[in-house]
């Protein structure tokens, strides 16, 4: 997980050979930068070098074997016997330096200089030095080694740690860099496969995209960068049914299709080594960008393909087809825009403002943090010109003066004119935790509404979800032989609030939701052994328990009266079984069995002791996946994107669609743009919407006509998106 060092590396003469060149440099120029060392000089150093070898070794009378024949055309060397890691015997090899590396791989990468012209093989290796290696050994500089060959956790490599047998040559050039191709009917890891440490640049017709912009890498602690052939990854239950064939062979695909950028040396925080320019204004990288001209070798580790550049890039070689939108374009469609946002912990306990339930603060550490934070979300919802929103991780410290709602609020209405301002919507102080909190989170929903465009109906209800509390050893399970009694579980997620809204005398409910992460296992996942793992069904762990959540807000909007929007973070993918609950599930037309989770209760009351199946789902509409097709999204997660925040309308609202739009301003941004200054160093922060959170918000435009002209004029009012999801639906058109 480490790259090539991307900082120039001095040689113990001073004379500085350069490690890093411009993405531009041609030959010419690598060339004359060689000569500037004299072969008396380079002598001296490697005669130095030599001296301090235990046994100086001398390539003369070897018996070389070609690099090209190490590496071979399989995954394995074949010089390495089936079943073992090394080669019984040592070989012998020549090559000229690529790279030298100190940290994620300490050796260096040597090239044979013509190979044998077949793409099946490659023509480079890594030599294990296991410290860093001596100062002459430099790009463009000649060596033969002597060493056994070893498949390191699949990274096919010479390792002379234990006796350094290698014998400096002379400085001859470098080598240029040989253009990665995918061939037709191949994987990115064949490919990859084929120019295993070899000397690689990325041009056009590599045609690899961001799919993890520069960010940090939860499995490795460090910065990097994922990009994969052709596009994006897609989350397999985004766009297919969990455990069906295709999304089995969507993630097995997805595997095969990355390639990471990483930095040999740690790269510092908030700095991209190989890409100076970056800043949040102007020099951003987003998912889905082309890289062009990115030089560097191909290494293995942590059972992944790792680029190591060996040059620098600048704004012109990310080439860009969806670029940032200052403004949705959906911002002044429809008679009315209801959005969803997730303000990713907007926390102000900790700068004066009410203590939540649970005391803890998820949010911002420095008061210039949190007020960076506001100001970043506050542009993005005057951008947006949404009428109704509907929040997510809001911290649930009430409703006064000094809660984190009223200090948002206050903010956003200072930056629109008072015909424009909000107000937020407040629950009955029967339905109050504590006669205070929306339930008893350290985080909550919430809403805001424009009184100048909509008005209340009656008072806002809290949906309570159900809770999971399991005894020690409420279930067992059979490990081999040994029966093994489950631990205690207490899981919670979030209540969601249920407000009806008025429309020029038309009624539209908006339930705003915010379920149980995919991150802590329940009961169910320690039944089926994935306490520690990802569940073979990539749902993510408690899954079971937001369908029971998924349940209990189906049966609250069934039947209501009017149009019904559910939306928010539901912490699912779109083809996931909470979504299927909420719309089109029906266990008659399918062998997928969907359950509830077990031990559950419901406002402190016993709900289900034993998981039920679900037999219908509830009829909403998916109105993003509708209107754009499965391969929406509004976040990214571990390179792959797909929809957790969802817009679900009954059939009357779809009638009423105008545009749905997830706006792009974070799930393709990089994190080090948020608010939070921990892990970004120097990096400047900027004010703009982008990375105002890790959520995208979703806006939908609806149209809601006076009620005096619908009759005369409906036959034309119908949006076109409307009139779509009709067919789509096989709905005929509402009749008034």
């Amino acid at each position: 997980m480490k790259v090539n060092k991307l900082t120039a590396i001095s040689l113990a003469i001073g004379l500085a050979l350069p490690v890093m060149v411009n993405a531009k440099t041609t030959n010419a120029q690598s060339e004359t930068n060689v000569q500037s060392e004299t072969k008396a000089e380079h002598a001296q150093v490697t005669s130095g070098n030599k001296a301090l070898l235990q046994d100086a070794f001398s390539c003369e009378g070897e018996t070389l074997t070609p690099i090209y024949a190490i590496q071979g055309d399989g995954a394995s060397s074949p010089l390495v016997p089936d079943g073992a890691y090394e080669s019984i015997e040592e070989y012998v090899a020549k090559g000229i330096v690529t790279a030298r590396t100190e940290s994620l791989y300490k050796g260096f990468f040597i090239q044979d200089a013509k190979g044998d012209g077949l793409a099946s093989t490659s023509d480079g290796i890594f030599v294990h030095w296991g410290e860093s290696a001596p100062d002459a050994i430099q790009p463009g500089v000649e060596v033969c080694v002597k060493g056994k060959v070893k498949e390191h956790y699949g990274f096919t490599q010479i390792d002379i740690k234990n006796e350094q047998k290698v014998d400096i040559g002379e400085i001859v050039g470098e080598l240029p860099a040989r253009p990665l191709q995918v061939k037709v009917g191949e994987t990115l890891t064949q490919a990859l496969e084929r120019v295993e440490g070899m000397k690689v640049v990325l041009d056009t017709r590599s045609d690899m995209k961001v799919t993890r912009t520069f960010s940090f890498d939860n499995s490795i602690y460090r910065n990097n960068m994922v990009l994969s052939h052709k596009a994006p990854l897609f989350k397999a239950t985004q766009v297919h049914q969990p455990l069906s064939a295709e999304a089995v062979a969507l993630n097995d695909a997805n595997l095969l299709n990355q390639l990471f950028i990483d930095t040999d040396i740690k790269a510092p925080a908030g700095v991209v080594p190989y890409f100076p320019g970056f800043n949040a204004d102007t020099g951003y990288i987003r998912i889905g960008d082309q890289v062009t001209n990115l030089e560097g070798v191909v290494g293995f580790s942590d059972d992944q393909y790792r680029l190591l550049p060996l040059n620098e890039l600048t704004a012109k070689d990310f080439i860009r087809k969806k670029d940032r939108k200052e403004i949705p374009a959906i911002a002044q469609m429809g008679d009315i825009r209801v959005s969803s946002f997730n303000v990713l912990n907007f926390f102000n306990s900790e700068f004066g403002g009410d203590k939540n339930p649970l005391g803890h603060n998820r949010g911002a550490t420095l008061e210039a943090e949190m007020q960076l934070q506001r100001t970043k979300i506050v542009n993005a919802m005057v951008a947006m010109n949404a009428d109704i929103i509907g929040l997510m991780e809001v911290e649930n410290n009430g409703f006064g003066k000094l809660s984190a709602i009223q200090n948002l609020l206050d903010a956003l209405n200072a930056k629109l004119p008072e015909e424009q301002a909000y107000q937020f919507v407040e629950l009955d102080a029967a339905d109050k935790a504590k006669g205070k909190f929306v339930g008893n989170d350290a985080i909550s929903v919430g809403l805001f509404y424009r009184p100048a465009v909509v008005s209340l109906d009656g008072k806002a209800k809290m949906i309570m979800t159900p809770e999971q509390h399991a005894k020690t050893g409420a279930v067992s399970r059979m490990n081999g032989d040994v029966e093994e009694l489950s631990p205690a579980y207490d899981k919670y997620q979030r209540h969601s609030m249920m407000q009806t809204f008025l429309i020029n005398e038309q009624k539209l409910t908006v339930v705003v939701n915010h379920l149980k992460s995919k991150g802590s296992g329940c009961l169910e996942d320690w039944v089926n052994f994935n306490e520690d793992s990802e569940p073979e069904d990539l749902q993510g762990k408690c899954n079971a328990f937001r369908v029971s959540a998924a349940q209990v807000i189906g049966e609250a909007v069934k039947g209501l009266d009017g149009d019904v929007l559910v939306m928010g973070d539901i912490n699912a993918y779109a083809k996931e079984d909470p979504l299927a609950v909420l719309t089109d599930y029906d266990s008659a037309t399918t062998e997928r069995v969907i359950r509830t989770a077990s031990w559950t209760t419901l406002d402190g009351v016993t709900h289900q002791n034993q998981g039920s199946i679900i037999d219908k789902g509830y009829g909403l509409i998916n109105l993003s996946t509708q209107a754009h097709g499965p391969e929406t999204y509004s976040y990214s997660y571990n390179g792959e994107l797909g929809n957790l925040d969802h817009a679900l309308g009954n059939s009357s609202l779809a009638q009423r669609v105008v545009a749905v739009e997830d706006w792009h301003i974070n799930a393709v941004e990089s994190n080090l743009f948020e608010y939070s200054s921990k892990y970004t160093g120097e990096l400047s922060k900027s004010e703009n919407a982008f990375s105002s959170s890790d959520h995208d918000p979703v806006i939908i435009a609806l149209e809601y006509p006076q009620v005096a002209t619908e009759k005369d004029n409906r036959g034309g009012s119908l949006g076109y998106l409307g009139l779509m999801l009709l067919t789509a639906l096989g709905l005929s058109r509402r009749k008034v």
